[in-house]
């Protein structure tokens, strides 16, 4: 009987750990550089050009001549900042244009990016501008 105690303990102990162990991947933060495809190797970075908005509760990308929109996670930490250094608050909202590196994956199933099917996490800013191109509505 104490045997069993004792294996029931290092059990619980050996999973508590093991859970521990897991990485937290919240939005926006660098664990979303871990990332990975199905083949199990990283993401390649990629050149995404289209417009970006940014308002409370709402993080939007959308590619040029396109419709679908996909929620933006900013790794850069520069997206948000050149956007808010171009638009005021009482403009936010008001898309961009712009060219980022980064990769798509799938949205996450809770929180604000839900209602989007995938995600664009972006590792570089290239260019931010107000003018949108004329290729590019």
């Amino acid at each position: 009987m104490r045997l069993k105690n004792i294996s029931v303990i290092i059990l619980l102990l050996t999973m508590t750990a093991l859970a521990a162990c897991q990485p937290d991947v919240k939005e926006g933060s660098d664990a979303t550089d871990t990332a990975t495809q199905a083949s199990g190797k990283p993401n390649a970075p990629v050149t995404f050009k289209g417009s970006y908005s940014f308002a409370p509760g709402a993080k939007i990308f959308q590619f040029c001549n396109q419709t679908k929109q996909f929620w933006a996670v900013d790794s850069s930490a520069q997206l948000e900042l050149k956007y808010s250094q171009l638009i005021t608050f009482e403009q936010s909202g008001t898309p961009v244009y712009t060219e980022v590196e980064g990769y798509k994956i799938k949205s996450a199933a809770t929180g604000d990016a839900a209602a989007y099917d995938s995600t664009i996490v972006v590792k570089k800013v290239l260019k931010l501008t107000k003018d949108l191109p004329a290729d590019c509505k």
